[in-house]
């Protein structure tokens, strides 16, 4: 992979810049840092009078002020909460959900859209957006690897494709890097704790001359694995990071900035294992469950309760993951306004090892997907004011990334028992699915272009209107080649085909119906119009009312994953291409600052629609059983969000959040069904009663879900935390002693994109303690400890274990983790 911008073709695009520097906040760093606290649902509360500025509509202004949604989290709170990714900044916010079972299988949704839960395609895109200092990231494996050298991070809730290059219809996470000083400073943080977690991050920046600045950070993560493989005698599911990134800044006038960026990470754990939770019968007769197979093999997992955290899987466990890239932003001040102009190029390099049958037995030994992807974002805008009353942004977007795949699956000695009818003489043999190797060469080519703005008219002091618009045009392209080997009844490698000398060939005909070859050229085109209107009122100067409606859309995308075959074995190529979401968004809210701005209470509600929703379905019209993206009906998310922060005093700070989310499924006919019903023999219909395990039972095609539980949604879910401190000298430094908690609690969800009686994870709440001793002049010293009350929790639960055989594998959460923390500034 070539790192020149001349070797590569055209660039493309990026979005945005939701806060800049913020320089009005790093203003008050240094005197506030100490007792910082987040607000999960609006702001970071400081001392009375102060605020946090943003730049959300692309000029500088208090969050309370902006008639949007959002959540800012500073970099005081990210350390202290020991919040390091954005998987961890989900405790801090209700409605941030991020879902991974390995880098590349990671979805990150606000209010429970964003990206169809449990699917990976790298032909559809997500619904929220990830942008780190203006970079638009097309792909959530970034929110795995550890913030290095982070100012704040902001959430924004609800569609934002007005404003920023890329759409975004969920929301949008901006990620701001500190820039560099032209004063020397430097900052270095250790951590230890138990699992052997250690943890080292070091920034130090300052002037090269009078124009020219400079910043440098690296940060380091260890830490052992949670699951220990009683197979390999090695703990699993473990942290290795290592992070890069240095940022030059030149500034010859008042009103040009030019900011060099690059940065490089690595991720290199032995992970990621999903083990044994429970067994759920199916439709298949009882010799084809979980319980029968294994008996006949004389196999019992490890344990039968996934919090003994132990495992036995096979095959080898790797996630490595090496990204990172480099952008130049320029800031000039010209006329009424400013121009930006962000340049940059990523890239991604995934070479996963997977054990896809979750067991001990060799019954599938490689289902890997190591893949190479570039892209090239550029966008240039235009933000500024006409006169007293007209404030707008007008911006030019492009976007151009590949994707290289070179993906194998592959059965072992185990397979044909384990997949084969055990009825059949073919079953108890196993060289007849031995070997069997699907290679899978896929690509994939995907650009866009698009043109935004938004416009802000004060009619009055208290009255603004704000219209925004966006045309957009998408344009993917793709191959899918999946070529199949195996072993004919006589003994001899052959292709495995759907025609030729060999396609009748008993044992062929068994290794088609496990992993079946296919070709396939899929293509995507369209042509998008966006737009949305927000009135705000000034009720008074610390009340803020906001409506918006917003009419959007998510790119359609196409299928790299495979489609069904038709009976003769050729690909239905109607099922390449995947129609754009729809998306129909209303919201209210209030924001409100009391007690002389000690206080702040911030509501919202909400109500989004989307048609066509992007989804796996089995769909019976086409005589096929296999799953696949398409259409799916309509969704539905609404609910009300309400956060709350309080600052009394310099001594003590608090805030809790919360959020109702309401969620359906309006109308889902095709869905794949859950577990209970499947497996049996197929017939047409919502769903057949039939005693699960029976030989004979039957299974419905495909099930009608509408009405049921969107996945990964909580009904309620909070988010609370509190600090309180007391001046103290201790050897000398004079400073402040603190104590601290922060925690978050979510109720019951589906963990399956069709509900399930063996798949829904019970409500847990998680409680994290901090006590320390931080001084004036820099020095902070903390012990923590997270999940103190070691809860046993879920974080996913998977049935689609391979052969319906009513496997149930779970992905446990942290225990208790404990440690300390020592940081100095300078």
């Amino acid at each position: 992979m070539s790192m020149s911008f001349a070797a590569r073709s055209s660039f493309a695009a990026l979005a945005i810049a939701l806060a800049s520097q913020v320089p009005a906040l790093a203003a008050d760093t240094e005197a506030t840092a100490a007792n910082a606290q987040p607000d999960a649902g609006e702001e970071v509360q400081q001392q009375p009078g102060n605020v946090i500025i943003v730049s959300a509509r692309r000029r500088d202004e208090s969050s309370q002020d902006v008639p949007i949604a959002l959540s800012v989290v500073d970099v005081t709170t990210l350390d202290n909460t020991g919040s390091f990714n954005v998987s961890r900044l989900t405790q801090l916010q209700p409605t941030l959900q991020f879902y991974s079972s390995n880098p590349r299988n990671s979805a990150i949704n606000i209010r429970g859209l964003g990206a169809p839960f449990g699917l990976t395609n790298d032909g559809i895109e997500q619904g929220v957006g990830i942008y780190i200092d203006d970079v638009f990231v097309g792909r959530v494996a970034v929110a795995t690897l550890d913030f290095l050298d982070i100012a704040q991070v902001e959430t924004l809730r609800g569609p934002q494709g007005t404003l920023y290059g890329k759409n975004t219809t969920a929301g949008a996470i901006n990620i701001t890097s500190k820039e560099p000083s032209f004063d020397f400073e430097g900052r270095a943080e250790v951590t230890a704790g138990n699992l052997e977690f250690r943890q080292a991050k070091a920034s130090v920046s300052g002037p090269l001359s009078d124009t020219v600045a400079v910043r440098f950070g690296v940060a380091t993560t260890d830490r052992r694995g949670t699951i220990f493989n009683v197979a390999t005698g090695t703990n699993v599911n473990e942290l290795n990071n290592l992070g890069i990134r240095g940022t030059l800044l030149w500034k010859p006038s008042d009103s040009l900035k030019v900011t060099l960026a690059g940065d490089y990470n690595r991720q290199n754990p032995e992970c990621c294992a999903q083990i044994y939770a429970r067994y759920g019968s199916t439709q298949r007769p009882a010799n084809r469950q979980f319980p029968a197979l294994s008996a006949a093999f004389g196999y019992a997992p490890p344990s039968l309760d996934a919090f003994d955290r132990v495992t036995d899987v096979d095959a080898e466990l790797s996630a490595k993951s090496i990204l990172g890239g480099a952008s130049l932003k320029l800031e000039w001040d010209v006329g009424p306004g400013t121009l930006t102009s962000v340049s940059a190029w990523r890239f991604w390099d995934w070479t996963p090892s997977n054990d896809r049958d979750f067991t001990g037995l060799p019954i599938t030994l490689k289902v890997n997907n190591p893949s190479q992807q570039e892209q090239f974002t550029q966008e240039v805008r235009y933000a500024g004011s006409l006169g007293e009353r007209i404030d707008f942004v007008a911006g030019v977007f492009g976007f151009y990334q590949t994707i290289d795949t070179q993906g194998i699956q592959e059965q072992g000695p185990a397979a044909s028992r384990w997949l084969l009818n055990p009825t059949s003489a073919l079953a108890n043999n196993p060289a007849v699915l031995n070997g069997l190797v699907a290679n899978n060469d896929i690509g994939f080519k995907n650009t866009s272009v698009a043109a935004f703005g938004q416009l802000s008219w004060k009619v009055t002091d208290a009255l603004t209107i704000q219209p925004g618009i966006r045309i957009n045009y998408d344009k993917k392209t793709g191959s899918y080649n999946s070529v199949v080997t195996g072993t004919a009844s006589n003994g001899t490698r052959q292709l495995v085909t759907f025609n030729g000398p060999f396609a009748n060939d008993p044992w062929i005909v068994a290794q088609r119906g496990v992993l079946a070859p296919q070709f396939f050229e899929p293509e995507f085109s369209d042509w998008n119009l966006s737009y949305d209107l927000t009135l705000a009122y000034r009720v008074s100067d610390d009340v803020r009312a906001y409506a918006t409606y917003a009419k959007t859309f998510k790119t359609g995308g196409i299928n790299l994953s495979g489609v069904p075959n038709d009976a003769a074995g050729n690909p239905l190529l109607a099922a390449g291409a995947v129609a754009p979401e729809k998306v129909d968004h209303f919201e209210v809210g209030l924001k409100t600052q009391f007690w002389d701005r000690r206080a702040t209470l911030n509501l919202a509600g909400f109500w989004t629609e989307i048609g066509d929703y992007q989804a796996t379905v089995n769909n019976g019209q086409l005589g096929v059983l296999r799953g696949y993206l398409a259409n799916a009906g309509k969704v539905r998310v609404r609910g009300i969000e309400a956060d709350f922060s309080v600052r009394p005093s310099e001594r003590f700070n608090a805030y809790v959040s919360g959020a109702y989310t309401d969620h359906e499924y309006v109308r889902f006919v095709d869905a794949p069904c859950p577990p209970e019903l499947a497996g049996g023999t197929t017939v047409t219909g919502t769903q057949v009663p039939g005693a699960p395990g029976v030989p004979g039972a039957l299974s419905p095609a495909n099930c009608d879900i509408s009405g049921q539980w969107l996945p990964g949604i909580s009904n309620w879910a909070f988010s609370y935390g509190a600090e309180a401190n007391a001046p103290a000298s201790i050897f000398g430094l004079d400073g402040f002693a603190y104590i601290g908690f922060d925690g978050n609690y979510r109720s019951k969800f589906s963990s399956n994109p069709s509900r399930s009686i063996y798949t829904d994870i019970n409500g847990y709440a998680l409680t994290n303690f901090r006590l320390g001793y931080r001084t004036d002049d820099g020095l902070n010293v903390f012990a923590w400890v997270r999940n103190a009350f070691d809860v046993n929790y879920f974080e996913q639960l998977a049935a689609n274990t391979g052969g319906n055989t009513g496997l149930i594998a779970g992905q446990p959460g942290d225990p208790r983790t404990f440690g300390l923390t020592l940081a100095s500034s300078f």
